[in-house]
């Protein structure tokens, strides 16, 4: 048998343990002919030598994402502890810091994660329209805004535009409580927490009441040329064929537009298309504008999104066989 000690002197022991070591848990589940145990700011690892090495390896890794972090999610913490090394290294462990988009409030650091978000930022930089379809929980949305920050803050732009179209999913709008814009905003959720994640608050509140952040329903942007401006639709999956058409001729000079959108979560009635997928289709060849394809690989929610996604994706092929 053999051993060895850890020390975690250069981060804060309890955020690698865990509260009532729930994290040490994990650590001692992925590796479970290993005798862990935790002294102080100390691991002590006792069992066969090629155990003792794998799971040096991962807590070399988990210490690399807490001293650049500072903190670690259970979610994180597994994931980490439960892929292979070149996944766990391309996904959170930042080996160019070009990499990083923006730096958000106590310098957290916000960056494409995954291959396919990686090709989404140089596409972008590379074109003025990006197509970015894929499923849920694949970053699409959050390394759009990331890209739109990046671009206010090194004044490449004047403004941000977010905007998604306020369909219904399964829930009707009008038994909401409050105004246009209380039963509007929770559509909008997802856009105000990517940008909590990357702009100070007071900071963020200035931009939004000078609006030099809008974030608001499609409908608003009949009518609108955009001119210096990072403009992102989100969900446009949920766009009728006029809806997306309208946005797409909104763009001024000077202007950037990511469109995302999951093909597979449509909540527009039975009777109406979606738009995204003959703009897909018929915008495919024309210079300027390009496209990415986001997959299961690229979800960095909870490890079980990814099992959810191949399931519902394998329930499809099934019923498109039969």
């Amino acid at each position: 048998m053999t051993e060895a000690i850890i020390n975690l002197e250069s981060i804060n022991p309890i955020e690698f343990f865990g509260v009532n070591n729930g994290k040490l848990d994990l650590l001692k589940k992925r590796f479970p002919l290993l005798k862990i145990l935790s002294r102080g700011t100390q691991i002590k690892l006792s069992g066969a030598s090629d155990q003792i090495e794998q799971a040096k390896e991962k807590i070399d890794l988990l210490v690399q994402y807490l001293e650049r972090n500072g903190n670690v999610s259970h979610n994180y913490f597994e994931q980490i502890l439960g892929g292979d090394d070149s996944e766990v290294i391309d996904n959170f462990i930042e080996k160019n810091p070009n990499d990083v988009l923006v730096f958000g409030p106590n310098g957290k650091s916000v960056r494409a994660r995954t291959q396919n978000q990686k090709k989404m930022v140089l596409m972008a930089d590379k074109n003025d329209i990006l197509f970015a379809i894929g499923p849920a929980g694949t970053g699409k949305t959050y390394t759009a805004v990331a890209l739109a920050v990046r671009a206010l803050k090194n004044k490449m732009v004047k403004k941000i535009i977010l905007t998604r179209p306020a369909v219904e999913a399964g829930e009707s709008l009008g038994f909401l409580p409050g105004d246009l814009k209380e039963k509007i905003d929770p559509y909008l959720r997802p856009l105000y927490d990517a940008l909590d994640d990357m702009i100070p608050a007071d900071k963020l509140g200035y931009y939004m009441s000078t609006r030099v952040i809008e974030i608001a329903p499609l409908a608003y942007m009949r009518g609108r040329t955009l001119d210096n401006a990072f403009i992102i639709l989100d969900e446009a999956q949920n766009t009728t064929d006029l809806q997306i058409k309208m946005f797409l001729t909104r763009i001024g000079s000077n202007a950037k537009a990511i469109i995302t959108g999951d093909l597979s979560q449509i909540d527009l009635p039975k009777n109406q298309k979606s738009g995204l997928e003959k703009a897909r289709r018929i915008l495919k060849n024309i210079d300027g504008i390009a496209h990415i394809e986001l997959d299961e690989e690229d979800v960095v929610r909870h490890r079980l999104v990814k099992a959810i996604i191949r399931a519902y994706d394998k329930e499809k092929d099934n019923n498109a066989a039969q």
